[in-house]
């Protein structure tokens, strides 16, 4: 998620960024030899949280296969957090270095093509503290009304390293699954990713809660939630669904979170099976606002409707739904499921996540609603940065993912202007790409090739550039003549026009092109703005 509303409250490299990247950035977003040559296949985290000293300590015993012979690998581990060892049961203790949060690790003799191999990295320290979760990463240790801790952490774009050892990079995700045991003291509980495995009284004041993910997860996704939870069941169609809440809000979150209900019925019917069926769905309530944990999506949003009480779209249809329930649900499909290979072209997490709000829209009040709701949405749009952030670098791009996101593909939604062709395009998108990690151009790729037309420059503009394109239009000797400005020369999108109680679909181009439309009023054509993302000189 990484939402970025607060202020609402108060080839595909670009060039454009300005920023200055470092070596340390390089090595948190690059992909070097170090983290290629192998492939993660589980993770068995172990560890222990301390709330009062907002201490943890453990091990993380990560097995991987080699893909290219290699005395040296790269995980990560924020430098502030103490390596208490790291050994494998072939090679023993092993010799490491730290460059920032990078640890190097030296083996003795050449790990072998295909071989596998499982190391303990053991750790200990205080994890970095969110100030603002989720927009920052970090550690948040709250209390509840009792004065229990009421701990979680979120850590997207910072770095799941900030608390546990990985290989800290989307391009590879744990083959086999996780395994995420946590001791925490005994009155309180600790609920993390996929199902619970049971818990063990350590005999030390500290109850240890196992959980077990049987699907590949996104590291950021990994997660620890500690507090005095109630527990909540139920079963839909097959599909479990599991709620951690706050002891004093049991009550309301059984009725609140009936919404679920519908919303997998939507999104299933859309784009395909819930993604995890086998890890189950889970709501935890947590000390932040929210975050897609997979199989534990983190919702802080006071039980309300809207984001917090508030309508992002301003037109109050965002006052029908939880926003929370339904964005981080959403990311089950987009982020979770289908993951971008570098932060970069987060856009593919969080451009398809925006657009599934308008999908439930669509499927609980209409077509017409929801063309209200998703352009209410240009009016947050910053246009100060590209989409696409700077490869390699650890870098995201504009915020604009978000509603930008949302109305481009809107856009592209009445582009190819066949709802029976838009709906199987999306299903067949997920459904293809579902458990992958891709990038930008094989999302654009596949929506040229289903959908039969040439999409390129109208994602490309929106991704890459900052204007949004305005659509000019004049009359000459009787005939309405129409072109694309603030564009590149190769931009190229039909538009829709009402001209007379008919809609009629022209073809502008960056220069004037004549439509041979009979016309004498310039003031007679209404452009349809609500259906494209598009200024027009009207």
């Amino acid at each position: 998620m990484k939402t970025i509303f607060l202020f609402l409250l108060f080839g595909f490299q670009i060039a454009y960024s300005q920023e200055t990247f470092t070596r340390k950035d390089t090595l948190q977003g690059g992909l070097p030899f170090e983290r290629t040559c192998f492939d993660v296949l589980r993770y068995d985290l172990n560890i222990t949280v301390k709330p009062e000293e907002k201490w943890i300590f453990g091990a993380n015993e990560i097995t991987f296969k080699i893909i290219e012979p290699t005395k040296k690998i790269q995980l990560d581990l924020f430098e502030n957090i103490i390596i208490d060892g790291i050994s494998s049961i072939n090679f023993g203790k092993l010799e490491w270095k730290r460059e920032y949060n990078a640890v190097f690790i030296n083996f003795n003799n050449l790990l072998e093509k295909d071989s596998i191999y499982t190391i303990k990295f053991s750790y200990y320290g205080n994890p970095i503290v969110a100030k603002n979760a989720p927009w920052d990463g970090g550690f948040v240790w709250n209390k509840d009304q009792n004065g229990k801790p009421f701990i979680g952490v979120a850590v997207q774009g910072t770095g799941a390293s900030l608390w546990f050892p990985c290989k800290d990079s989307q391009s590879d995700e744990p083959d086999f699954g996780v395994t995420i045991k946590v001791a925490v003291p005994n009155d309180l509980m600790n609920v993390s990713n996929g199902r619970f495995m049971g818990s063990t009284d350590l005999k030390n004041g500290y109850t240890r809660w196992d959980w077990e993910v049987k699907n590949p997860i996104n590291n950021y996704d990994i997660t620890v939630n500690i507090a005095d939870y109630v527990h909540i069941h139920d079963n839909y169609k097959g599909l479990d669904l599991d709620y951690y809440v706050l002891r004093e809000n049991e009550t309301k979150a059984k009725i609140h979170f009936e919404e679920v209900k519908p919303m997998m019925d939507c999104f299933q019917s859309k784009f395909g099976e819930y993604p995890f069926k086998n890890d189950g769905y889970k709501l935890v309530e947590t000390p932040y606002l929210g975050m897609e944990h997979q199989s534990a999506v983190a919702y802080g949003n006071k039980y309300m409707k809207g984001y917090l009480g508030d309508d992002l779209s301003g037109t109050e249809i965002g006052l029908s739904f939880d926003y929370i329930i339904i964005h981080e649900s959403g990311h089950e499909w987009f982020g979770n499921s289908i993951t971008s290979r570098d932060i970069a072209d987060l856009w593919i997490h969080e451009a398809f996540t925006m657009y599934s709000e308008s999908v439930y829209v669509e499927c609980q009040l209409g077509y017409e609603k929801v063309m209200e709701y998703v352009n209410g949405l240009r009016y947050s749009v910053e246009n100060d940065k590209p989409i696409i952030g700077s490869y390699g670098v650890n870098n995201e791009g504009s915020v604009d993912m978000y509603y930008k996101g949302a109305l481009m593909l809107n856009t592209v939604r009445h582009v190819i202007n066949d709802d029976t062709k838009w709906w199987k395009l999306l299903f067949d998108y997920y459904n293809t790409f579902k458990y992958k990690i891709i990038d930008s151009e094989t999302v654009i790729n596949f929506f040229n090739k289903e959908s039969g037309m040439n999409l390129t420059p109208i994602f490309n503009h929106y991704l890459q550039k900052t204007t949004i394109p305005k659509l000019d239009l004049k009359i000459t000797k009787g005939k309405l003549d129409c072109r694309w400005t603030d564009v590149d020369t190769s931009f190229t999108m039909p538009i829709d026009v009402i001209i007379n109680n008919k809609t009629i679909r022209i073809d502008p181009k960056s220069e004037w092109t004549s439509t041979k439309i009979k016309i004498r009023d310039i003031k007679k054509v209404q452009v349809l703005t609500n259906h494209f993302y598009v200024l027009t000189n009207q």
